[in-house]
């Protein structure tokens, strides 16, 4: 069984997935590009119970569209979030592929909040599904 390690750019908040990740997706929404720096975030999905957290991390919720909240775990040394929670998900643990540094990491099934996607951005491949 696969083991990927994500850390935080100081390295010490580590959080390691175990078997294939459930959801690949990247989301253009405006939070997630504020929580990014980019112009969309790209996060994969485990179960809770696939997913071991080890260093110090502090935590920030917010309540997204959806009238969810969810909980992002970041490192109080260098500020890197690496993984969060949602109550739209529950019992899964999202990672910030990022995270992983590694460029081979599975591609997206899933582009959401497209109708907040900048014009330049194309995501492409095969079985992509498409959310507005």
């Amino acid at each position: 069984m696969t083991d990927r390690v994500a850390t935080c750019r100081c390295g010490q908040l580590r959080v390691t997935c175990t078997g294939e990740p459930v959801r690949v997706s990247v989301c253009h929404c405006l939070e997630c590009q504020k929580r990014s720096g980019s112009a969309f975030a790209f996060q994969a999905r485990w179960p809770d119970a696939q997913v071991e957290t080890a260093g110090t991390f502090s935590t920030w919720s917010r309540t997204g569209d959806s009238g969810k909240s969810a909980t992002f775990r970041f490192c109080p040394t260098c500020g890197a979030t690496v993984a969060y929670a949602s109550e739209a998900m529950p019992g899964l643990t999202a990672v910030a592929v990022g995270a992983f540094a590694d460029p081979s990491f599975p591609s997206p099934h899933y582009s959401v909040y497209e109708e907040r996607k900048h014009g330049w951005v194309a995501i492409t491949g095969d079985g992509i599904e498409h959310l507005d």
